[in-house]
């Protein structure tokens, strides 16, 4: 089975911590630390925490930073659907031992699945078939 092109630029897999700063840009765009901190006071997460989390992840490459403002404002460095995919790559490598048949499989059966959903699955399928035919 020949696999997926790697992309060139790769970038460590965020934590789940840092998924949650990354979920907040994705939603909000650009964003200061203060309003990071904001969204995330319901996790309980301490305005120190959030900052040096946030120059971590702009270290890891993760985040980029901009200094043009009074107030550095950080923004995600790839977009949703890449950090996705990368994650994704990375489950199936690590988990699933490349086989995208049982990562399907385990999603699937993880929990309840809406009929819509289920149509939605199978008419992205029927593309993925049409392409790679």
């Amino acid at each position: 089975m020949a696999r997926p092109a790697k992309s060139a630029t790769r970038f460590p897999a965020p934590t789940e911590a840092e998924l949650a700063i990354l979920q907040i840009l994705w939603s909000r765009g650009p964003s200061t630390v203060r309003e990071v901190h904001t969204a995330l006071r319901s996790r309980g997460t301490g305005y120190t925490t959030a900052l040096k989390q946030m120059q971590v992840m702009t270290e890891k490459g993760l985040l980029k930073r901009s200094e043009r403002f009074r107030s550095h404002v950080y923004e995600a460095r790839l977009p949703r659907e890449q950090t996705q995919l990368q994650l994704t790559r990375n489950l199936l490598e690590r988990a699933f031992d490349g086989s995208a048949k049982n990562l399907v499989l385990g999603a699937l059966s993880s929990q309840p699945i809406s009929a819509s959903e289920l149509a939605e699955i199978r008419e992205m399928l029927d593309k993925f078939e049409k392409r790679n035919a």
